[in-house]
């Protein structure tokens, strides 16, 4: 595959979030009308994993041609139409090495690393833009490593790219918090229960923080904070006795953490090839204890929860405004750094303007909510100080 100025490839890794498709349709776009031909990687790295580099063989399920017509329809949606994956090539399982491949990776994990070159080298990529967080570009930052011309753009829900202020999904995410968490009110209202939330953030408190900050919650819990239980509880029946309808309201970050046992809850015992295995039940933990504590702080009598899990709610659909503009904006600063025939680049959003990072910042700290600016741990609820100066949304400036 070849055209005029070359090819660009383009990716999507780890979880979905609105904004990745109109990040699509900005590289696409551009780059065909700067005489560039365009192609997508399907289901992230696992589409140059699972490739056969033969001119007679069907890659229609790992490849696909990108022109406008095909990316442009796609603009307007939320998820991802290349489809996307949890799959680290230099960490492959044997278990799900290609068939064509069997032969030469034989360890339990393996390093298919110059397969995945093979490949690029075979589609004759110029270019490669993958989209995703810090595990999917920490694979791009080895590519380019090893020679291959990457511009990266950050992609989470839990905006904790380290490096840049914003990640495509973000606003999304904490748009949707805030509107699923008033609409829940109701049902906790209702009955004067407490209504605990558990929502996105394994390391980081930001789509906890942020929704509580701007109302949508009493008190929050974070990952950053080992909380205690008495404390929370003696604070939520003060926030509930304080209500005229008799009700209080509570996120929890899926990572957050109680100090009496400072586990984070699991699904299951299955890991990613990241190493990450699927958060999920703190809510419910949270809930449980609560329930248990609240007759301490409620003259003898226990309080009822409703607890819920936002999960895919706050991920599906189509993206808001910003993660309609941002991506847009991110996609065309890509094709700029090209343009110059630059690579080895991140792009950001710092200080509300759009910049690039070198790409190994992803390799840097771990991108968290720093506590003594923003969170007050005697309260368990965000700090309203140093708004001067402060990014667009507040505390997820990465300095």
């Amino acid at each position: 595959m070849s055209a005029s100025k070359g090819t660009i490839a383009i990716l999507t890794g780890g979880g979905d979030v609105p904004g990745l498709n109109p990040a699509i349709r900005a590289v696409t776009f551009r780059a065909i009308r700067e005489g560039y031909q365009v192609i997508g990687i399907r289901r992230g790295w696992a589409g140059l994993v699972e490739m056969i580099p033969d001119p007679a063989a069907d890659n229609s399920a790992n490849i696909q041609r990108l022109t406008e017509e095909v990316v442009n329809r796609a603009g307007r949606t939320g998820g991802t139409f290349l489809h996307s994956s949890r799959t680290r090539p230099s960490h492959l399982p044997r278990a799900i090495v290609p068939p064509h491949l069997a032969d030469q990776y034989t360890n339990e994990i393996n390093d298919v690393t110059p397969h995945v070159l093979k490949n690029l080298a075979f589609l004759k990529v110029d270019y490669l833009i993958p989209i995703g967080g810090d595990d999917t570009l920490s694979y791009g930052q080895r590519l380019h490593d090893e020679g291959m011309r990457v511009v990266a753009i950050p992609k989470t829900m839990d905006n904790d790219v380290p490096g840049t202020d914003y990640c495509i999904g973000f606003s999304t995410c904490v748009t949707r918090t805030i509107e699923l968490t008033h609409k829940l009110r109701t049902a906790a209202g209702s009955h004067e229960r407490f209504l605990v939330i558990e929502v996105f953030g394994r390391y980081a408190g930001f789509t906890a923080l942020l929704p509580t900050m701007a109302g949508a919650a009493d008190r929050c819990l974070i990952p950053e904070h080992p909380f205690d239980m008495e404390q929370f509880a003696e604070l939520l029946c003060s926030d509930r006795k304080r209500n005229p309808s008799n009700y209080a309201v509570a996120l929890v970050s899926e990572g957050a953490t109680m100090r009496e046992d400072n586990n984070m809850s699991f699904e299951g015992t299955e890991a990613d090839q990241f190493g990450h295995r699927k958060l999920g039940g703190i809510g419910d933990r949270v809930s449980t204890r609560l329930k248990e504590l609240s007759a301490k702080y409620n003259r003898g009598a226990r309080v009822n929860i409703v607890s819920q899990r936002l999960g895919y709610l706050v991920r599906c659909g189509e993206p808001d405004a910003i993660d309609s503009i941002v991506p847009m904006a991110f996609g065309n600063l890509a094709l700029d750094l090209i343009l110059r025939g630059t690579s080895g680049r991140l792009i950001s959003l710092r200080n509300g303007v759009y910049d690039n990072v070198p790409i190994d910042v992803i390799r840097g700290t771990k991108k968290v909510v720093d506590i003594p600016k923003y969170y007050n741990v005697d309260r368990l609820r965000p700090k309203y100080e140093t708004f001067e100066r402060q990014p667009l949304f507040i505390m997820t400036s990465d300095g």
